[in-house]
């Protein structure tokens, strides 16, 4: 007998949420022609996140939806969608289909009931308009009408077939009862988990005063995903979703350009200045410059015309603005042309996770290039979340995989010794360029020094230099150092003025030195010409001596040979007697 063969499978297919980062985590989103569930406690977002998968369906995918309401009534859901800019009352008059299924508040239930009636009137709806996608919300709001659990399973049973029937990508909604964290299998309804294909659990808990949102995906059939909680937001257009625990970590492109730090005997430190891409650490007790040096790379960046992201915690943007214009650093120009865009946030207000996903989406929508966090180490407070050590990796790890070249600010805790850490956050290590701003005491002065501590990939300077603010802009000295020390402020004010007053005595004693040896110089010089003139008159008396005498000679032998001549002698027989002895 031959044997059949095995039935065939067909891998999943995904249908996109259009949500940020939830589409990630999931793989490409929820399972066509299948059912999830959403599960959380009041105000996790199920209805946001249901609402956003049906809008992104009918407006980006053609795929017209169906919402089945059964405890808020439709009018007030598309309402409250409004601020997200979906424009569902558009999309509802060919799109998308709003039914309101709630029980009536004065309603005496006699006898069963079941959905059979609603399903059949959907069929239509779904028929007219082409329906692909269908949510069914708060459906434990008519299950709690049937006291029999077994009547409760057969009603969802019922749903979950007519739904795999028509082949519809469909979302259910229900409330999570008791502890949020427990498995969906242990909520009321929990056995719907293992009826549907794929099930998801948000939270909204609040810690220390603070709130987290996180979802999870419990189960996928038939697709991996990311097991981890993952944080999320509910933002001005809807869920983002922080997907870094799912994100495949790609090798970030590595750029030899360089950028300026927008202080340029710092780019002489860094060997021209940060890389593209890079990310840098500025840490410093309260009061050393690190907003300052944070403010004039954004200036230079904008400078460039690459847009840039400040975001300054505890402090208000204007009063950053205003402080950073003494020191000659001008950033209200560039927000003006909106390439800069600065934003103030209370780190108590959010958890760490919260602050991720929100920067994450505003440097996306503001296609920025480089970012300013400044400090990074609020996060760390008492009242944020003890997740903020896996957050500050994750954003460095973030930034260096879409090439934003990133300027965090660490405070340190001057009555603790965190300076070889770098942070509170531990975060030194993942650093690319680490500069260390800090207080020298001396004479009753506190000046300020800076370090580089190290720069991947650079020949960076190892010298401490002085770091000067003033309303013309941000300066480093050069190092002075006397007898091994480094010298600041009026020390090295003074040091110098002696060092100038010495210079300035020593030049004059060489100058009267050098008057001196000129005169010296000069009456030797007269001397020598005397004696010169005297020896060539002892020369020429020398010669007129020599002359005479010569001549006198010659007069005297001429004499003799006339006076022989004269006298008729043999003047020759005369000379040889005169030779012979």
């Amino acid at each position: 007998m031959k044997s059949l063969p095995p039935p065939r499978v067909s891998a999943t297919h995904k249908v996109p949420t259009g949500i940020a980062g939830f589409d990630e985590i999931t793989g490409g989103g929820l399972p066509r022609g299948r059912t999830t569930l959403l599960v959380g406690g009041p105000g996790s977002g199920k209805t946001i996140l249901a609402l956003q998968f049906l809008a992104h369906g009918a407006r980006d995918c053609a795929e017209p939806g169906i919402f089945v309401a059964f405890e808020e009534s439709s009018q007030r859901i598309v309402a409250n969608a409004e601020s997200f800019g979906w424009n569902l009352a558009a999309l509802q008059k060919k799109k998308l289909f709003f039914l309101d299924a709630q029980p009536p508040p004065d309603l005496i239930q006699s006898g069963d009931f079941d959905l059979g009636g609603m399903l059949a009137g959907l069929d239509a709806q779904i028929k007219s308009m082409g329906a692909r996608r269908i949510v069914f919300d708060a459906l434990d709001v008519v299950l709690a009408l049937l006291s029999d659990p077994a009547t409760r399973r057969q009603e969802i049973y019922r749903l979950h077939a007519w739904l795999l029937a028509r082949e519809l990508t469909g979302i259910i909604t229900a409330k999570a009862g008791g502890d949020e964290d427990s498995n969906a299998s242990q909520q009321p309804f929990g056995f719907m988990q293992f009826m549907v294909d794929c099930a998801v659990i948000l939270n909204h808990n609040v810690v220390q005063g603070v709130s987290h949102r996180n979802l999870r995906v419990q189960k996928y059939r038939g697709s991996s995903f990311d097991e981890n909680e993952s944080p999320f937001l509910i933002g001005a257009s809807g869920l983002v979703v922080d997907a870094a625990h799912a994100r495949v970590r790609v090798d970030a492109k590595v750029s030899n350009e360089r950028v300026s730090s927008g202080v340029e005997r710092l780019d002489t430190m860094l060997g021209g200045g940060y890389y593209r891409g890079a990310s840098i650490l500025i840490t410093g007790f309260s009061g050393t410059a690190k907003t300052t040096l944070s403010g004039a790379f954004a200036e230079a960046a904008c400078r460039r015309g690459e847009h840039t992201l400040f975001v300054s915690f505890d402090s208000d943007r204007n009063e950053v603005i205003r402080n950073l214009a003494s020191v000659g650093i001008r950033l209200d120009q560039y927000i003006d042309n909106g390439s800069l865009r600065m934003i103030s946030a209370r780190s108590i207000a959010g958890s760490a996770e919260t602050y991720l996903v929100r920067i994450q989406t505003l440097a996306k929508e503001h296609g920025a290039r480089c970012v300013v966090i400044d400090p990074v180490s609020t996060w760390y407070k008492s009242a944020n979340d003890l997740a903020a050590q896996s957050v500050a990796d994750r954003l460095i790890d973030w930034s260096k995989g879409d090439g934003i070249t990133m300027v965090c600010t660490s405070l340190l805790d001057e009555m603790s010794n965190q300076t070889d850490s770098g942070s509170p956050l531990q975060i030194s290590t993942l650093a690319d360029t680490w500069i260390h701003l800090s207080y020298l005491m001396q004479a009753g002065e506190r000046n300020r020094g800076l370090s580089i501590v190290k720069s991947r990939g650079t020949a960076h300077s190892n010298q401490v230099r002085e770091l000067i603010l003033s309303d013309t802009g941000v300066t480093l000295t050069d190092t002075y150092t006397a007898g091994g020390e480094v010298l600041m402020g009026t020390l090295r004010w003074e040091k110098e003025r002696a060092e100038r007053v010495a210079a300035e005595a020593a030049e004059a004693n060489a100058k009267l030195k050098r008057v001196k040896l000129d005169a010296e110089e000069a009456e030797l010089e007269v001397r020598l010409k005397s004696l010169q003139t005297e020896l060539v008159a002892k020369q020429l008396e020398k010669e007129l001596l020599v002359r005479s005498i010569q001549s006198h000679e010659g007069e005297l032998s001429r004499g003799r040979t006339q006076m022989k001549e004269l006298r008729g002698a043999d003047a020759t027989n005369a000379a040889d007697k005169k030779d012979s002895p």
